[in-house]
């Protein structure tokens, strides 16, 4: 379910707020306290995370950046539920993720975020809005329901001509718009995105990132990337680096 602001009072004599003003001046969305991730790898024990604190506010677009193996990814994970953490605290809008058994937590998420990977995961024997709308049918809304919003999603971004097509038959470009129309059929509060522009070429990256920047715009939805492109990370709020585990330097556009 989409998570509305009210509006706010307009005041005629205030000049217009930037799109960082306006994410700064929103509530936070998203707030991890000391949180400590840590795996083992071949018999050792390796830290992910070494007591991370971040807030992300409502409708912010936020880039985390790092070398490899620095944590970037098992920070997203942890942040979206798909991960656990071995203590801390991972809020989600209010809500204590780390809290919550599977099935609640693939029900929060299914509510209220939408996934968006470097690998597209569709299904190949799927069409395009079939793909879209199965996060739909799986949390159990009807068929026709399901199969209209899918469309609107599809037309969000540029594709609903490509509706009944399947993956094998797009670009990649077009595989990761149908990516991002899934991400976003539930009108989610929250959309994670893990190196979504690295299989494209540039001029088809570009194109995603700005379509990511519109529906941030437009519908205030909150985006966290994970991406290796320095040019993706100055387009967004705010550039989080990290190294070795941990976040060490914090940048806004």
């Amino acid at each position: 379910m989409a998570l509305m602001l009210e509006r706010q009072p307009r005041v005629e004599s205030a000049p217009a707020l930037t799109p960082v003003e306006k994410a700064t001046r929103q509530s936070t969305i998203i707030e991890l306290q000391d949180v400590v991730k840590s795996y083992r790898s071949g018999g050792v024990e390796v830290q992910a995370l070494r007591g991370v604190s971040l807030q992300v506010q409502r409708g912010e677009m936020v880039a985390i950046m790092g070398a490899s193996g620095c944590g970037k990814t098992t920070l997203l994970n942890c942040m979206s539920g798909l991960d656990s953490i071995d203590s801390g605290v991972v809020s989600i809008d209010g809500t204590d993720i780390a809290t919550l058994n599977d099935k609640k937590k693939t029900s929060y998420r299914a509510q209220n975020m939408g996934f968006i990977f470097q690998t597209y995961n569709l299904l190949p024997v799927l069409s395009a809005v079939e793909n879209v709308e199965l996060p739909l049918v799986v949390s159990g809304t009807n068929a026709g329901e399901a199969r209209r919003r899918a469309l609107e999603a599809l037309e969000r971004v540029d594709l609903a001509v490509k509706a009944n097509q399947r993956p094998a038959q797009l670009s990649g470009g077009q595989r990761q718009r149908v990516t991002i129309a899934r991400s976003i059929v539930n009108n989610p509060a929250i959309v994670w995105a893990d190196e979504p522009t690295g299989a494209l070429d540039s001029k088809t990256a570009n194109d995603i990132v700005t379509l990511m920047e519109t529906l941030n715009r437009d519908h205030n939805q909150t985006f966290v990337l994970v991406t290796h492109d320095a040019a993706i990370g100055k387009r967004c709020h705010r550039l989080v680096r990290m190294s070795d585990g941990s976040i060490v330097s914090e940048e806004r556009a």
